[in-house]
Parts: C-alpha cells; sequence; structure tokens
C-alpha cells in the first residue's frame, strides 16, 4: 500500500485514545509535510528521509517542527508494519542541520509591568480583566479565555485552571474546516490553581455578587471569545498604551521571570504555571539576567575585600 492510503486508518485508530487537539496537530503534521513528500511511496528508505530533512531545514522549516513531524511519520510506519501494510524503519540517527540561534523570549520591564497592571485596574472591563489575569498568573491564552466565574475561589483566593480553548484544524477528505472546541488543559499539571493577588480579589469580589456563575469572565456571557479574536484585542491594548507589541505568550514569560527575579523557587514557579517538569522551568527562566550578573561580579568582588 501507498502511505496515504495507510494515514486515514492511523488517524481513525488514534482518535480513540488522544485528544482533539492533538488528532488535529496530526492531521496537519502528515497534510503539509509528509503527504506531499512520501505520501505516493510504497517502500522507504531511510536516505529519503534525510533528504526530506535538509530539503525542509533550507526552505526555512525549523528542526523542532521537522523532528516532530517524523516522530508522526514513524507512528504512522509502526502502524502500518503492525498490520503488515508497509515496512518499517528506524530513522534515529538522521542528522538536522545548525539553526541560528534565535534571541530569548520577550518580556516586560518592572515600569512597563506596572504601567499595564496600574492601567488595567483603572480602566476596568472584562477583556482587561483577562489581561490582568494572565500577567498576574501566568495562565496561557487558550486558559484565559475558558475561564468561567464558578472557577474562583474567593474564600481561599485561588482561581482553578481546568480546561481551555482553542480552534483546531480538521483535515477530512483532504479538505480542511476549523472548530471551536473546549477541552482538558495542554497537560494534566496544567490543571491547578493559581493563588490571586490582593488586587485582583478586590477588583472580583463585588463582582461575583453580579454576575452569573457559569459565564465566561471575558464576555461576561454565556459564549467565550476565541483565542485569535483576544489576541487581536490585546494588540490594539498594548499599542493604545504604546507598550511592546509582543506576542500575547510575554504575559506569561512576564510573570515567570518576575517570580525568579523575586526570589520564588523553581518548584513553586513550575506549579503555577502548570509545567509538565520542572526541567522545562529551569531550561527557559533559569538563566540570570545582566542586572543579576552585575550584582553576581559586586559579590565576588565585594568577599576579596
Amino acid at each position: 500500500m501507498k502511505l496515504k492510503e495507510i494515514i486515514p486508518a492511523f488517524i481513525e485508530y488514534k482518535s480513540a485514545f488522544v485528544k482533539r487537539s492533538t488528532i488535529s496537530a496530526y492531521s496537519l503534521l502528515l497534510q503539509n509535510h509528509v503527504l506531499p513528500f512520501f505520501g505516493e511511496l510504497e517502500e522507504f528508505e531511510e536516505d529519503l528521509v534525510q533528504d526530506y530533512v535538509l530539503k525542509k531545514s533550507k526552505n526555512g522549516l525549523s528542526n523542532k517542527t521537522i523532528s516532530d513531524t517524523l516522530i508522526v511519520l514513524k507512528m504512522v510506519l509502526k502502524f502500518g508494519s503492525k498490520r503488515k501494510l508497509y515496512n518499517n524503519i528506524d530513522y534515529g540517527d538522521i542528522v538536522y542541520p545548525l539553526e541560528q540561534k534565535k534571541g530569548g523570549f520577550e518580556t516586560l520591564s518592572i515600569a512597563q509591568t506596572n504601567l499595564l497592571i496600574n492601567h488595567t485596574k483603572k480602566n476596568f472591563t472584562f477583556r482587561n480583566l483577562g489581561i490582568l489575569l494572565c500577567i498576574s498568573t501566568g495562565i496561557r491564552i487558550g486558559e484565559v479565555c475558558a475561564l468561567q466565574w464558578k472557577d474562583f475561589d474567593l474564600e481561599k483566593g485561588i482561581v482553578t485552571v481546568n480546561k481551555t480553548i482553542q480552534r483546531i484544524y480538521i483535515v477530512q477528505e483532504g479538505k480542511r474546516k476549523t472548530e471551536l472546541i473546549i477541552d482538558d488543559p495542554k497537560t494534566a499539571n496544567s490543571n491547578r490553581q493559581i493563588p490571586l493577588s490582593p488586587d485582583l480579589l478586590f477588583l472580583i469580589k463585588p463582582l461575583m455578587k453580579i454576575v452569573s456563575s457559569e459565564n465566561f469572565i471575558l464576555t461576561n456571557e454565556e459564549k467565550p471569545t476565541e483565542p485569535r479574536t483576544y489576541r487581536a484585542y490585546y494588540h490594539s491594548y498594548m499599542r493604545k498604551l504604546d507598550l511592546p507589541i509582543m506576542k500575547f505568550h510575554g504575559l506569561r514569560h512576564t510573570f515567570a521571570t518576575r517570580c525568579i527575579n523575586a526570589g520564588v523557587d523553581i518548584k513553586t514557579t513550575s506549579v503555577m504555571l502548570g509545567h509538565s517538569n520542572i526541567t522545562t522551568t529551569l531550561n527557559l527562566y533559569s538563566h540570570p539576567d545582566l542586572a543579576q550578573k552585575k550584582t553576581a561580579i559586586g559579590k565576588m568582588f565585594k568577599s576579596l575585600k
């Protein structure tokens, strides 16, 4: 059989075991990258995989995306091999070209963070409350879009994150369509409880007396807003305040960076961010900035005197 004939059976089989968003990701990788290159093949050569990696890298695809694609491809081949439909191969020795090192992620400075927080508190809207929540708790854009008033516990002073909203692509008979879904968070660790600051509690307490617990906080309606719509609002809001037009995820990076610089331990920061393991947090945020390096040098020379 040709590889393209096995993929629909693979997708149908996997659909029983993984989230719809995961199936969507598999389908997109297969549709965009695997089928055009390997779809017509009935036999597989490891050299062809290496050629694929080099060509995709030359065309600007990141090593991360290429690696993810090969993981899904190997899953399809293993599926076909077990059912005597295709020969399985091991291409663990594939070499990836060196990528140009990218700059670090964007964050707001302390002054910019305070400007954003103070302006948002003074100019309350439900959508602005979402921005304040994100920079104060580090939650993701899909998570804040999925938040409902019932997720706040004012007695404990916490917000519970247990769902996310995302628009997924569905590939059916070679045609794409999209669907907005509410699903479990990104990982099991993303189900979490995060303490709210006194400022947030002060804003939210009066609202809880008049809102419906089932309403979504960004709209205060039963219907939520989706991430791409909220992302567009965020960009216009940042532009209005003359703040850097960084990615929405920069609010999460800013929260994490402020926690680390304030001396919050890595484990606690990792749990609040909902990372799958502490290594992710260490790799992202444990690198000292210039101010911390200068402090370290000052301490070192002070100890010599």
